[in-house]
């Protein structure tokens, strides 16, 4: 059975441009049905009027029942770790332009998010990974990610040099551009320009893109979930590491980044026909299906 929401929690964009309009909506549509709001300091200041609570964004969570996520992909993928961690699930509005992970046009909000609230929705676990850099055996950086955890040349521009352990197992040295470590959320994201395969969100699995490796024959490799993966830098001056393109890091030599899943996964809700197939065809402009 459904569950129903008392308690939601709003979290606009992180420049706030185009959301004070669509968050008045929101805020309007919630109110009539009795939930309570809560938002972060940031998206309160953009409200036309003061929600139930306002708070850190460490804290908006707490005592949610519901996160909406108003933006677009970016503003998902910002939140996701701390949504996880409260065991809130999350549903997106979409005020970006792709939006892979936010389901809910803006100008749909009312009609969708109504009968989402009414219980027509479905959940979906999405694998989140947590990464460290580690020096001289102790981690000295760590944080989660949705999408990738991403080890690659900084400013200067040149390649970078670094091995790759899976589950202790040597798998290659390689010099190129970077690698990038993906779930399967991510795998639509920098991972599939970088010729990376795409992962059904369901699938229990990892990939491993190589970005412009200077061997063309190393491939993008798909392990499972449970792996631990471990790079160590060869030649690591001017490298970096990105979580999700939101949270960086400069590695030096001889430092190692060390992946493995996050204990809790992120949960999304979708509409009712939601299909991740149909999702792929309108973002990717796959062709449709003569009739």
């Amino acid at each position: 059975m459904s569950k129903k929401f008392h308690t939601v929690a709003i979290v606009g964009k992180l420049d706030g441009s185009g959301v004070a309009g669509p968050l008045a909506v929101l805020q309007t549509f919630l109110a009539k049905r009795g939930i309570r709001i809560q938002m972060d300091e940031r998206t309160a200041k953009l409200a036309a009027r003061q929600p139930d609570i306002a708070a850190p964004l460490n804290q908006v969570f707490a005592g949610a029942d519901l996160a909406i996520a108003l933006g677009g992909d970016g503003t998902l993928l910002g939140i996701a770790r701390k949504v996880a961690d409260a065991n809130v699930p999350l549903v997106g509005i979409n005020l970006g332009t792709l939006g892979f992970l936010t389901d809910i046009a803006a100008d749909s909000t009312e009609s969708v998010l109504g009968e989402m609230l009414d219980g027509a929705y479905t959940t979906e676990p999405r694998l989140l990974l947590e990464g460290s850099v580690v020096r001289e055996g102790k981690p000295i950086f760590s944080t989660v990610a949705l999408n990738d955890v991403v080890v690659c040349r900084g400013a200067m521009g040149s390649m970078i040099e670094f091995a790759v352990e899976v589950n202790g197992e040597f798998v290659y040295s390689l010099r190129a551009d970077g690698l990038i470590i993906s779930t399967p959320t991510g795998s639509t994201a920098y991972a599939l320009s970088s010729g990376g395969p795409i992962l059904h969100p369901s699938l229990p699995a990892i990939s491993l893109v190589p970005i412009s490796p200077h061997t063309l024959s190393n491939r993008p490799v798909a392990i499972p979930s449970t792996s631990e993966v471990r790079v160590r830098l060869l030649r690591g001056q001017n490298a970096r590491v990105n979580f999700d393109v939101q949270s960086f890091f400069d590695p030096d030599t001889d430092d190692v980044v060390v992946v493995r899943a996050h204990p809790n996964p992120l949960t999304l809700l979708h509409p009712n026909g939601h299909s991740y197939y149909a999702m792929l065809r309108s973002k990717l402009h796959w062709a449709e299906r003569n009739s």
